[in-house]
């Protein structure tokens, strides 16, 4: 008989510090994919960055999952059942499909500095996706802090781009359309990481969707073997972190944590994506940047302790 995968109970200290170092490393991860993002659809189609970087995490998930297989053996192997296959699929929606393709669109209209108002809303977007798809419920004091949070990451943000000025574009909607795809995706994949492993739920939801992407590697044409090692490294990056093992670390992090408290550590990701656009991309450095960032680490420390009913 196939056994579930199980893990201690996150109303523990032990446990709780765990899964925050965990979802830490998963954010870490998550940072730079803005910045690759912008390096990689400078040379390449952003459909093409989009879909490939899915395809080839896919196809790295398959090699895992085929190896768990001969490691376990068939009696012992663990896969999805029931229920699991739709929850993976929604997953797979919001994140193997929904946040690439999205990012990836808007990253072709605004700057990453300025796309990484996506990173800000991120957090607040996907504890509220915890509420809905877990029994999860943050006290008032959360919400208050998760709102401030929020508040300082947007406002960076937009005084970083000298506000909105021409109003509401396209890529704006391409934005705020990720957040709602990764925000749901997130909070799924964590509630699923109970029972599976955050590794199984990031494997397992790339093959989920790996029938549309075979039919899609059909269609778009793949990345050409002469592009430059730059983009190519990027692209490289975007399909084994940013898509695949990123994940392995953040979904289990929030397995530990809670989806909930987990969801503020995401604060400290838009710093780290700005200081990664000032390295990678050469954008220039702000001094706000330690007003605003020493301001959310307070909020992230305070959010990350207030105790969640149902967590």
């Amino acid at each position: 008989m196939t056994k579930q995968h199980a893990i201690p109970a996150d109303d523990q200290p032990s446990t709780r510090s765990i899964g925050l170092l965990l979802a830490f490393i998963g954010v870490a991860a998550f940072s730079l994919t803005l910045p690759m993002t912008t390096i990689a659809v400078g040379t390449l189609d952003p459909l093409q960055v989009a879909v490939w970087r899915a395809i080839l995490a896919c196809i790295t998930a398959a090699i895992i999952i085929f190896w768990d297989y001969l490691r376990l053996g068939g009696t012992q192997f663990i896969r999805p059942r029931g229920r699991q296959w739709g929850a993976l699929g929604l997953c797979a929606l919001g994140v193997v499909f929904g946040f690439p393709v999205f990012t990836t669109l808007a990253m072709s209209e605004v700057s990453a500095s300025h796309g990484a108002v996506v990173v800000g809303l991120l957090p607040l977007g996907t504890a509220m996706a915890g509420v809905a798809v877990t029994s999860e419920r943050p006290s008032l004091a959360f919400w208050v802090v998760a709102v401030v949070g929020t508040a300082l990451t947007v406002a960076f943000v937009v005084r970083q781009s000298g506000g909105l000025g021409g109003g509401i574009g396209i890529g704006h909607l391409y934005l705020l359309a990720a957040v709602v795809a990764a925000s749901v995706g997130y909070a799924i994949g964590g509630q699923l990481a109970k029972l599976l492993a955050g590794w199984r739920v990031a494997c397992w939801s790339l093959l989920v969707a790996s029938p549309l992407l075979l039919g899609l590697a059909f269609i778009i044409p793949p990345i050409p073997m002469s592009t430059a090692i730059v983009p190519l490294s990027a692209f490289l990056y975007l399909a084994l972190i940013s898509q695949l093992f990123g994940f392995f670390a953040w979904y289990r992090g929030m397995a530990y944590a809670g989806v909930a408290r987990a969801s503020q550590v995401q604060l400290l990701q838009l710093f780290m994506t700005v200081a990664a656009a000032i390295v990678l991309l050469g954008e220039p450095f702000d001094p706000e940047v330690l007003f605003f960032g020493a301001a959310v680490v307070v909020c992230v420390a305070i959010g990350t302790r207030i105790r969640i009913r149902g967590a």
